[in-house]
């Protein structure tokens, strides 16, 4: 009975999204402890999950009793589980975050809940169409999110990803829409079987499903250049939605980039189709290097790591379009070490914005004094992104990087070792943009009150902003927030009724700063564990290229 776990994992947020809106026709304040106990359960369930697999290996469930391929089915192995367990972990430390920074209605939870529902449900699902449902729902919770604070700038920004993510996901039905003309299955293991007995890895149905497919899941994805929707809906969204969407809603349509390719079409369907590969290699190339030049080009935190996300996922899709099993270990790696590294990112910049109204560098001087904890944790996270060892971020670029080399000197031309010249491009910028954030963190002097030194050299918003807005509406982008008031010594000064632990001197609240510092700690432990992760990850591989 243990395949139960499968479908309470999807049931139990949804149905537990129902809740905050039912109880808050008589509960004002229904919506937190709700989403609190529904997060938890589903994170009790992935534990359980993961155990079962680890015992006892993949298992799987046909939901109604309709067995596959007629009925849908959802699959655990340790891909999935990996980023279940990931999807469980930030779904709950948010909520900590989210308890003091808000939003607080009663809708708001019912949407956090269901976003939740979608993401396992995306990484559960062992069926193409299915996940497309999951996919939609994901994408139409986040629009709302987006928009919780209601101000017209997280409005425009939820609009332009609503236009962006809807495109997206109907080139993704399209490609599944092919895929059904040419195997008459959804089933991701049965379409598999299908392509190799039926149509061919020729079949143009079947290179158009996977164009297609691919196509939408980048706009998910947010790979250059259909990026533009992600640094908007970063930077205006709530800092609490900021967070769990930069940590998963990319990272889960990532995997689904990862599953449908090596699940579903196969690692020979690259072999055979060398163009296709090697067009998202080249795209995913292109936004390494531009993701992260326009990272290193702003001075607003949250859209800095927005950008770096680009760059980031394009390593991720390289690592999927090079079709070998060290580029692939190495993708699946940084997939979960990114999701852990921006989920801690982001978590400690809304902290500093709660506690000190900080959201721009040239705001952080000597922020470290005031709030040492805090900082310290940001630091690491932003030295684990640039890829220092030992780290979890060094881990994944590593593998990546070999298998591009690896491939380059296989045969596979000038853009295997193009991929790893743009991954060590890609480390110099965020090196740069990391190395300014300590700086600012450690060693910028603290002058007078109102004194903000060298934001023009550093690069204000009015000039860097709108310099890498990709030609988008200036408008809608520039980012003018009122300068944070400095103590008499010209440190960042507590924002009045910020909360505040007892424990240490940041003005910050407890719980949040505790996940934070999980985070931090987990990204330089996972660093220490790259046999294990190889190990852990290995059935999958050997599946895939056996």
């Amino acid at each position: 009975m243990t395949d139960v776990l499968l479908p309470l994992a999807v049931v139990v947020p949804i149905v537990a999204a129902t809740l905050p809106l039912a109880l808050g026709l008589r509960y004002d304040r229904a919506g937190w402890p709700v989403a609190a106990v529904g997060t938890t359960a589903v994170a009790g369930i992935a534990a359980a999950i993961a155990a079962e697999t680890v015992i006892n290996g993949p298992f799987s469930h046909a939901l109604g009793g309709f067995l596959p391929p007629i009925g849908i089915e959802l699959v655990a192995d340790r891909l999935s589980v990996a980023v279940l367990l990931l999807v469980a972990a930030v779904s709950v430390a948010t909520l900590a975050f989210a308890r003091v920074a808000g939003p607080r209605g009663n809708p708001f939870y019912s949407a956090y809940l269901l976003l939740v529902g979608g993401l396992v449900g995306m990484v559960l699902t062992g069926d193409l169409f299915n996940l497309f449902v999951f996919l939609e729902i994901t994408g139409l919770t986040t629009y709302a999110l987006i928009a919780a604070d209601r101000s017209g700038a997280s409005a425009y920004a939820s609009l332009k990803y609503l236009v962006v993510g809807t495109v997206g996901a109907s080139l993704y039905l399209l490609g599944v829409g092919y895929v059904f003309l040419a195997t008459g299955t959804l089933n991701m293991l049965d379409v598999q079987a299908q392509i190799v007995a039926q149509a061919g890895y020729g079949d143009p149905l079947v290179r158009a499903s996977y164009a297609f497919i691919v196509t939408g899941l980048a706009l998910k994805i947010a790979l250059f250049p259909v990026h533009s929707w992600q640094p908007d809906a970063y930077q205006r969204a709530p800092d609490s939605v900021t967070t769990i969407v930069a940590a998963l809603v990319s990272t889960a349509s990532a995997y689904a980039l990862i599953r449908v390719t090596y699940t579903v079409f196969t690692v020979d369907f690259l072999a055979a189709n060398e163009g296709i590969a090697t067009a998202l290699l080249v795209v995913s190339t292109v936004s390494i290097v531009a993701g992260s030049a326009l990272a290193a080009m702003q001075s607003n935190l949250k859209r800095m790591f927005a950008y770096s996300s680009v760059a980031q996922f394009g390593m991720i899709g390289a690592a999927v379009a090079l079709a070998n099993e060290t580029a692939l270990l190495g993708g699946i790696v940084h997939l979960i070490g990114h999701g852990i590294m921006k989920f801690g990112l982001f978590l400690g910049i809304g902290l500093l914005a709660l506690g000190y109204g900080s959201r721009r560098i040239e705001d952080l001087a000597s922020v470290a004094r005031a709030a040492p904890y805090t900082s310290g944790a940001l630091a690491a996270l932003g030295l684990a992104l640039v890829g220092i060892p030992p780290s979890i971020g060094f881990l994944g670029k590593w593998y990546i990087g070999v298998g591009a080399v690896d491939a380059g000197l296989a045969g596979g031309g000038p853009i295997g070792i193009a991929v790893a010249a743009a991954i060590f491009v890609s480390t110099l910028f965020t090196l740069s943009y990391v190395a300014r954030l300590v700086e600012r963190f450690y060693f910028a002097g603290a002058g007078l009150p109102g004194d903000h030194g060298d934001a023009a050299a550093g690069g204000g918003d009015g000039a860097a902003d709108a310099a890498a807005t990709d030609g988008g509406d200036s408008a809608a982008t520039d980012d003018r927030e009122p300068s944070p008031a400095k103590t008499a010594d010209g440190l960042p000064a507590p924002v009045e009724g910020a909360p505040r632990s007892s424990l240490v001197p940041d003005r910050v609240p407890t719980a949040p700063l505790l996940a934070l510092g999980l985070a931090a700690l987990a990204t330089v432990a996972l660093g220490f564990g790259g046999f294990a992760l190889a190990e852990w990850f290995d059935p999958f591989l050997t599946e895939v290229f056996a």
